[in-house]
């Protein structure tokens, strides 16, 4: 069904400005191929096949086990682009359909009978012995074709997405600095502790031993849900009361303290109660909310690269209230916010989108794959 191919072992005395491209995981993106981090090595050490349209490049060695079956199909025509050495291309008739077949489940166990107890490799002997239920040449071009669509429409999306989310990056930049101003608004912006304009308390945990604390009508938003209209627990009255967890309003600012989201901001969707890992924040009359979620999202990863350093430790309360923030007036502020309140509409918007397409392919995928 196909053939595979090594990649190429180079030094780093081969890498030059420019000459041959070797793709490696990096340049594997959600099932594309992306320029990020490109390597070049002079022409005269890529002594490895070219790569070929309906090729499809597979990340056979990673430091990271769930890296490894990685991999994308080559759709257009390449010039002077090998693979790494930790990579592996598959060569067959029709490699849409190839492309698939390492989309399924099949292929993940596949994988699994492969991987050893510390390596985590596959090799072109492991791909030789892997067997697959395969229908006629004629419908494998039907079912290529088809996925095909669906993931340059995935891809197409990933890509539109992205840009926005590039697009709010660079207007925060720009607005936060002043180096971009609206119409109308020349003053000059007050610098403030964050605590002198706010009121911020964190919450606590009931008991989790005690049922009666649980199942109520209270949602309880923890630091992974504070950008959810939803969560998967529900305290009751008795919980609150019988507990540090504190209420909190549609609308107030939740900003993670702990954990793997730590500087995670966003504003309530809800009416709930929070635990300890998340602060809430409420701007005083002359602020808004919203404004100050932005900056603080903006300077998420100042915040936790200074008080997180190797990821140990917390956020705390009295961290955030130290924060000096540079503030304009509250008609200033509501544009900004109005602004871009609006890209992350969009934002959401075409992630909904995407989470849909992805959802029709695994649909597809697990029905016509059995």
């Amino acid at each position: 069904m196909t053939k595979t191919y090594s990649g190429l072992t180079y030094s780093p005395d081969d890498i030059s400005d420019d000459g041959t491209l070797v793709l490696r995981s990096s340049n594997v993106q959600n099932g594309s191929i992306v320029h990020a981090d490109d390597v070049y090595v002079n022409n005269k050490v890529a002594n490895s096949k070219n790569v070929e349209i309906r090729d499809v490049i597979v990340v056979v060695r990673n430091g990271s086990r769930n890296l490894i079956g990685k991999h994308a199909l080559i759709n257009k025509k390449m010039k002077n682009t090998v693979i790494g050495a930790f990579m592996t291309g598959l060569r067959g008739q029709n490699g849409k359909f190839i492309n698939v077949l390492l989309d399924t489940n099949e292929f993940k166990r596949e994988i699994q009978k492969s991987l050893g107890a510390t390596i985590n490799q596959i090799t072109g002997k492991d791909f030789k012995m892997m067997r697959f239920d395969v229908p006629k040449n004629t419908e494998e071009e039907k079912i290529g074709e088809v996925f095909d669509r669906i993931n340059k429409v995935i891809a197409a999306n990933q890509s539109k997405l992205d840009q926005f989310k590039e697009l709010k990056k660079l207007l925060m930049e720009k607005i936060f600095s002043q180096q971009w101003r609206f119409k109308g608004f020349t003053d000059p912006w007050e610098q403030r502790k964050l605590g002198e304009f706010t009121t911020s308390y964190s919450g606590g945990t009931p008991n989790v031993n005690n049922k009666e604390f649980y199942n109520g009508n209270i949602p309880f938003i923890r630091s992974a849900e504070i950008h959810k209209a939803v969560t998967e627990l529900f305290l009751s009255k008795e919980g609150i009361h019988n507990s540090s967890a504190k209420l909190v309003k549609r609308g107030d600012i939740l900003y993670a303290l702990y954990g793997a989201t730590s500087g995670a901001v966003g504003i309530s969707r809800i009416d709930g109660a929070i635990n300890q890992a998340i602060l809430c924040i409420r701007a005083n009359s002359s602020s808004s909310n919203g404004f100050l979620s932005h900056w603080l999202d903006l300077q998420k990863d100042k915040i936790v690269g200074k008080y997180l350093q190797g990821g140990q430790g917390n956020l705390s309360g009295s961290i955030i209230k130290k924060l000096v923030v540079l503030k304009p007036s509250y008609k200033e502020q509501i544009a900004v916010t109005e602004l871009l309140d609006n890209i992350d509409n969009l934002i959401a918007a075409n992630q909904r989108r995407l989470d849909q397409l992805k959802a029709l392919k695994k649909y597809l995928m697990q029905n016509m794959f059995v």
